[in-house]
């Protein structure tokens, strides 16, 4: 009986002593570095939506990149790691079999990015998402459709998106990325609205908006922005008319060839500044923090008037007779071809 029991144990001692075998020997096949297709560093692989581990690894291995398939989705499932998250992966040559699934449970995809820059408008906006493949159908959409599906409860798009940089994968559509930009502006408008100075000519936050969608038109100069948007606080004050070529051009669309006439100027539009008083109606690009800071600081002064100095600067002026004389000096004299703050004025 006693040798029989003895038996039984050294049995079960060779099977588990095997099995253990067997086991360290695939946990060690699964850390063997991944030979990818030869010439290939790397490779761009596809995890779509509602897949098992099972057939990712099917898959993997009908391409010749993983050589235990059911061996690595043992291990998943015994280790409870059978979870994977749909998006485009990176396999890297040298990768073992235990990391590509570490990536696949973390959802590891692979990160894309689309920049747009400050004092860009709606509609280049849109020129940029339709012009990846990947968000080309935006086109397709309306504006109205777009804003409802972004959430975007405004009467009008415009200045309404945070310009940046935003980082998406191939889940992401193009109302992803316009919802994004719409909660960061709101963000961002808020709290610098918070902290305004107090006194400025704005009845809402969205006058602000308008005003610092001007300033980020006016100038590239950081620099210049506070200075700028003191001019244009102290023109609303005094009642005096904004006058500034970047909302003409706003209001032109599409009509406008790069020059603006003195027909132009004449006309009455709700975005020829020479011709309303106050504010036009919305904005007329993405304003930057900077900018959106700038009209809510602007800098104290007593200058009304400013005018391009062709270096990418301005001269500002306290009076109409020094502002025209800064006109012929830097427009006329040194026929600037920089853009004008002042329009030439053509017949």
């Amino acid at each position: 009986m006693l040798r029989r029991l003895f038996g039984s144990l050294a049995l079960l001692t060779a099977i588990l002593a095997c099995s253990l075998g067997l086991v360290l020997m695939g946990y060690s096949e699964l850390q063997e570095p991944i030979e990818l297709p030869a010439g290939q560093s790397s490779l761009l692989w596809q995890v779509d939506k509602g897949s098992t581990l099972t057939q990712v690894n099917r898959r993997l291995h009908q391409r010749e990149i993983l050589s235990h398939p059911k061996l690595l989705s043992l291990y998943a499932r015994v280790s409870g790691r059978g979870s994977i998250q749909a998006g485009h992966y990176q396999i890297e040559q040298g990768e073992t079999a235990l990391q590509l699934l570490k990536k696949f449970n973390r959802g590891t995809v692979i990160s894309y990015q689309i920049t747009f820059p400050e004092g860009w408008n709606f509609q280049q906006w849109i020129a940029q998402l339709a012009s990846i493949e990947q968000f080309s159908q935006v086109s397709e959409l309306s504006q109205a459709q777009l804003m409802a599906a972004a959430k975007i409860n405004k009467a009008h798009p415009e200045g309404w998106l945070f310009p940046d940089t935003y980082s998406y994968t191939h889940e992401d559509s193009a109302v992803d990325i316009v919802a994004r930009a719409h909660r960061k502006m709101l963000q961002v408008l808020d709290q610098a609205w918070q902290g305004r100075e107090q006194g400025l000519p704005y009845a809402n936050a969205y006058e602000a908006l308008i005003m610092a969608s001007i300033v980020e038109k006016e100038t590239g100069q950081v620099s210049e922005r506070a200075t700028i948007a003191g001019v244009f606080v102290r023109r609303l004050n005094k009642g005096m008319r904004l006058q500034t070529d970047p909302t003409v051009i706003y209001g032109l669309g599409e009509s406008y060839k790069g020059n603006i006439t003195r027909k132009h100027l004449k006309a009455l539009t709700p975005y020829n500044t020479y011709r309303i008083n106050g504010l036009p109606p919305t904005p007329i690009a993405m304003p930057s923090a900077a900018a959106i800071d700038a009209a809510l600081h602007p800098q104290a002064g007593t200058s009304l008037y400013f005018v391009a100095r062709g270096d990418g600067g301005h001269y500002f002026s306290d009076s109409l007779e020094e502002h025209q004389k800064a006109v012929r000096q830097y427009q006329i004299n040194q026929r600037a071809e920089d853009y004008q703050s002042a329009p030439r004025v053509e017949n």
